[in-house]
């Protein structure tokens, strides 16, 4: 699971198309590992309106 979780992570990393904010927040809860990566892709791409408050991620845009 978590390999496949890390492709999709990959393929939005070099695309820039955001996989969606519940798939994020599933990782996030899930796996710690996977939260490095997510902070890595949030930083990158701030348009996709997503950010991580006190450890959680949230959408900021609404």
């Amino acid at each position: 699971m978590q390999a496949e979780r890390m492709q999709k992570l990959k393929v939005a990393a070099n695309s820039g198309e955001n996989p969606g904010f519940e798939f994020l927040q599933e990782c996030w809860n899930d796996d710690p590992a996977l939260q490095i990566v997510i902070k890595k892709l949030l930083a990158k791409y701030s348009q996709w309106g997503i950010a991580i408050v006190d450890g959680v991620l949230v959408k900021w845009n609404q």
